[in-house]
């Protein structure tokens, strides 16, 4: 959730419990546990007005339209194509350490 959140740019400007904690609140919900709002302040530290903006935010995204299948197949499908442009970039953009991706190097069309 927390990937998804950041190819939509929720995370921009925005604290990681403020995401951390709409991430804890939708996955308890998707896999049945049933938690208010305060449950997860109480844990992650936000205020509940951050909390619900986070929702509502996330709510915006297309990854709230999707179901949890849909869900995990585009998350499955996301992460084997990294894997692949990993492999096929042979270090020039990427350069992976142990535990991911520690930096990008970004190229430009338009700059020589």
């Amino acid at each position: 959730l927390v990937a998804s959140m950041k190819r939509d740019w929720m995370q921009t400007g925005r604290r990681p419990s403020g995401i951390c904690g709409a991430a804890l609140f939708i996955a308890a919900h998707v896999h049945g546990f049933e938690r208010t709002k305060r449950d997860v302040v109480s844990v992650v530290h936000v205020g509940e007005g951050t909390l619900r903006k986070r929702l509502t935010e996330f709510e915006c995204t297309p990854s709230s339209m999707l179901t949890f299948e849909e869900f995990e197949t585009q998350a499955k499908e996301l992460e084997r194509e990294a894997q692949k442009f990993l492999q096929e970039d042979g270090g020039k953009l990427l350069t992976e350490q142990e535990g991911g991706i520690s930096e990008l190097l970004c190229e430009h069309k338009d700059v020589e």
